[in-house]
């Protein structure tokens, strides 16, 4: 069993910038990758960014690419979504979720644990 609490959300201008960080506790966290999700209202969750369990490799959907930059921190069991640059259509729940079933990155059916989510709205 894996517990995540997702933080950091809120409220911010257009152009600005947010760090939303993921700590996890439970079952081993270093063993797995991990993802952010966000799910804006009237919409279907999409993947937004994914890492591999040691940190080296990072993906990202074609919305964020440039703008977000996904890590973590193994000792600290945390995983972060930096994003810069935020954009009116970037507002959206934004969620974290251990990458621990069969599939990719992009197929939310890949990932096994999720947290609460986190709120992000953007103004312009």
């Amino acid at each position: 069993q894996v517990q995540l609490v997702e933080s950091g959300g809120g409220l911010v201008q257009a152009g600005g910038s947010l760090r939303l960080s993921c700590a996890a506790s439970g079952r081993t966290f270093s063993n797995y990758a991990m993802g952010w999700f966000r799910q804006a209202p009237g919409k279907e969750r999409e993947f937004v960014a994914g890492i591999s369990w040691s940190g080296t490799n990072t993906i990202y959907a074609d919305s964020v690419k440039g703008r977000f930059t996904i890590s973590r921190d193994n000792a600290k069991n945390t995983v972060y979504l930096q994003m810069n640059s935020l954009k009116p259509e970037d507002t959206a729940v934004y969620y974290c979720a251990v990458r621990n079933l069969d599939g990719n990155y992009y197929y939310d059916r890949s990932y096994g644990y999720w947290g609460q989510g986190t709120q992000v709205t953007v103004s312009s």
